[in-house]
């Protein structure tokens, strides 16, 4: 995977390079530090994170929430230095009263939870889910060029509180990330208001380098079910 955006190759050629990164970071296009993701946007993780966005399963946010957990070792010891905060990717007021709670922000309570249970996660870290705001309303980011998807975020949000943001890294929470541009636009305003180094756990990444993710981005949500995981 890249380095630094945690963008997954499909190869290993790309190994061969001596930094091993995609070429969005070659151009330093992002505005967090470094991202980091569970796994790939398909089979019974794609099903999970659509039954919990569209079927109101909110325990599954948590759960699935406690799966970041494994990514801590390769994060915690070089970016995430005390004091740290975790921040979910925030929705826009509409959005989250239409689906009655933030999926990212049950991620992060799961993560949080999970740490609290390991040796790593010794010191409690703190979910502070209003210090980031999601100021207009965008359209999914699904079916957009990279171009568009940076387009539809920019100045879509604001970060306050400078209290709780003010010289703390972030640990920025979301569900899937594919091309970057909505984490980067948080990142940029968690930036703007104070914050240290910003650090992106995504549950997912979706990427058109693999042939099953690209289909799987089209496709509609699957129906309620028990048995997805």
């Amino acid at each position: 995977m890249c380095s630094r955006c945690g963008l997954f190759f499909p190869s290993e050629r790309a190994l061969e390079s001596s930094d091993a990164l995609c070429a969005d970071c070659r151009r330093q296009e992002y505005a967090f530090d470094l991202a980091r993701s569970f796994d790939l946007y398909s089979g019974n993780l794609r099903a999970a994170i659509l039954q919990l966005k569209f079927q109101r399963r909110e325990r599954l946010g948590r759960k699935l929430g406690e799966l970041l957990c494994l990514l801590w070792p390769s994060i915690a010891g070089a970016c995430l230095e005390d004091p740290a905060i975790l921040v979910p990717v925030p929705l826009h007021p509409d959005r989250r009263r239409q689906r009655g709670y933030n999926q990212a922000e049950l991620l992060a309570q799961g993560l949080a939870k999970g740490l609290a249970r390991r040796a790593e996660g010794a010191r409690t870290l703190r979910v502070e889910a209003r210090c980031l705001r999601r100021l207009r309303p965008t359209l999914p980011q699904t079916g957009l060029d990279p171009r568009a998807r940076q387009n539809n975020v920019r100045d879509a949000f604001a970060a306050g509180s400078p209290e709780r943001i003010g010289k703390k890294n972030v640990l920025l929470v979301d569900d899937v990330m594919t091309t970057g541009a909505t984490v980067s636009a948080c990142a940029q305003a968690l930036k703007g208001a104070g914050a240290g180094r910003v650090v992106v756990l995504a549950l997912a990444r979706a990427t058109a380098q693999f042939p099953d993710i690209a289909s799987a981005l089209l496709t509609t949500p699957v129906a309620n079910s028990d048995n997805t995981l």
